[in-house]
């Protein structure tokens, strides 16, 4: 049976989660994936400078009024006072979590000692903790990987140390950063994690169906299972997952129709959230998720990538139900 996640004094209904995303994950993406019963959200990752300074993008991304269900906000940095005053930021705008990014691995966040490249140094990763904790009353989490490389593999020293620092719950992501999103995630690490800590520990990477979230809680003993690119143009996983978990029966996949009406909703909350230009430029990657192994998709993406307006768009998509593609 499904059961419930505590993480500091928020309870979740489930423990399926959503993958903080850059570029994915932001309200559009977390209306679909709550409807379809997912336990917790993130928004995409924030800067703590970008919070402190007040960039205009930082109020998209923490936009969330009407939204059910706990939210948590991820912030990135490297200087533990900054981020203890862009969790204060964050935690007055709401958020019910605040998750501390030590996982990123691209190349222009980890090339300021942010991200993943805080696992090369543990001792500021846990006063990094200490300090937000310190600063807010909502529970503070931590996501983090393997290790940077093969050669350093540390989560299970990191999760001890930012535990100890007052983190709530910690995510492990089975592969380094060298890895990026190559190769097979490691769950092992993840067992290891979840044996050496008292707090939740959450398991990401590979997680790609029903079973495969099964599959990892038994063999690692976590407390929860973070889905990511899986879900891209998928809100269904969470759906299929949270009732393979509760009842062992595997639902079948959404039909094709289900998946181009719920593109045509996401291409409507995308608009509403960020205005007809840069919505419809942003569902262009969407839609192409939503249609992957559609008979004649390359050629659909092709004119997807030319709509300029949303009727465009529309046109596009309801012209898949009607003209001969499903």
């Amino acid at each position: 049976m499904t059961v419930k996640l505590l993480i500091g004094d928020v309870e979740l209904a489930n423990p399926v989660i959503a993958a903080p995303m850059a570029g994915v994950t932001d309200r559009a993406y977390r209306i679909l994936v709550r409807e379809a019963g997912c336990g917790l959200v993130f928004t995409e990752m924030i800067s703590d400078q970008a919070l402190i300074y007040g960039n205009p993008r930082t109020r998209i991304i923490l936009e969330h009024g009407g939204e059910k269900g706990p939210l948590a906000v991820q912030i990135f940095g490297s200087n533990p006072d900054y981020m203890a005053r862009a969790a204060e930021i964050v935690a007055g705008e709401g958020a019910d979590i605040i998750d501390i990014n030590m996982g990123c691995p691209t190349p222009k966040i980890v090339k300021n000692g942010e991200g993943a490249a805080l696992m090369k140094n543990p001792e500021l990763a846990a006063e990094i903790v200490s300090r937000v904790a310190a600063r807010v009353k909502v529970p503070v989490t931590v996501k983090m990987r393997k290790g940077w490389d093969e050669a350093n593999v540390n989560a299970v020293e990191m999760a001890r140390l930012v535990e100890a620092a007052g983190a709530a719950a910690v995510t492990v992501h089975g592969r380094t950063r060298a890895q990026f999103y190559s190769g097979q995630a490691d769950w092992d690490i993840i067992r290891r994690v979840k044996e050496a800590v008292g707090i939740p520990v959450i398991g990401n990477g590979d997680v790609r169906t029903p079973l495969d979230a099964r599959r990892m809680l038994e063999e690692t003993g976590c407390d929860g299972v973070m889905i990511g690119r899986a879900s891209m143009g998928n809100p269904w996983i969470f759906s299929r997952t949270v009732h393979y978990l509760a009842t062992g029966e595997l639902l079948p996949e959404p039909s094709w129709e289900e998946k181009i009406r719920t593109a045509l909703r996401h291409l409507d909350l995308l608009v509403a959230l960020k205005g007809e230009h840069i919505g419809v430029l942003e569902m262009r990657k969407h839609a192409a998720w939503y249609l992957k192994g559609l008979r004649g998709a390359a050629r659909l993406r092709e004119k997807i990538n030319r709509a300029g307006s949303v009727q465009e768009m529309k046109d596009i998509l309801t012209g898949i139900l009607d003209g001969g593609y499903l």
